[in-house]
């Protein structure tokens, strides 16, 4: 059922966005929020079980949600900048994509941090539960404490990164457009290194 999950995920966002860089960068968090629920399971000594890998879905869910989350923000925030830079008469450059996504990913910060605290707030009562039933559920909540964990650092951190590799790809580095004497951006010589 996991491998399935994850497909139907995967298309999911892949209608979503229409595209597959953007489909592949929230895809990327998946193995990273995996990663939190795999080591809290070492960690508590569970096995793998039908119980583990309902957990592992209901994470590989929310971690895809937050992925797409954060590329909203962000998009948003590269077309602002883009417009700026539109209204300035000059193309977009790597300084200008740097500035758009520090600014979308800052935006992020608390709605992320948010959920983790929600959703461990309801978990970790599950996990400390004795009584009928309570081992199962702990099998359930453990790979969604421990992925919420790696998955903000992965959000916050390797998305951002991950999203200004791909856009910046043929962006002019900072001071390598001018703009010429007809109004058109001329790309300046490069210095020899």
């Amino acid at each position: 059922m996991v491998p399935l999950t994850l497909l139907i995920v995967f298309l999911l966002l892949y209608l979503n966005f229409r595209r597959l860089t953007e489909t592949l960068i929230v895809m990327l968090s998946l193995p990273f929020a995996l990663v939190g629920g795999v080591w809290l399971l070492w960690w508590m000594g569970f096995n793998l079980s039908v119980a583990v890998a309902v957990g592992f879905i209901a994470l590989a869910g929310v971690a895809a949600e937050t992925g797409v989350i954060m590329l909203v923000y962000l998009d948003h925030a590269l077309d602002e900048v883009r417009a700026q830079c539109e209204r300035e008469g000059r193309p977009l450059a790597r300084p200008d994509l740097r500035r758009a996504i520090m600014v979308g990913a800052v935006e992020r910060v608390r709605p992320k941090m948010m959920t983790v605290v929600a959703i461990m707030a309801g978990l970790l009562p599950i996990l400390w539960s004795t009584g009928s039933g309570s081992e199962v559920m702990q099998r359930i909540a453990v790979p969604m404490i421990g992925g919420m964990v790696s998955s903000t650092v992965l959000t916050l951190v390797v998305i951002p990164a991950v999203y200004a590799l791909v856009k910046g790809r043929g962006l002019p580095p900072a001071g390598a457009v001018r703009e010429g004497t007809d109004g058109e951006a001329m790309r300046l010589p490069q210095a020899a290194e």
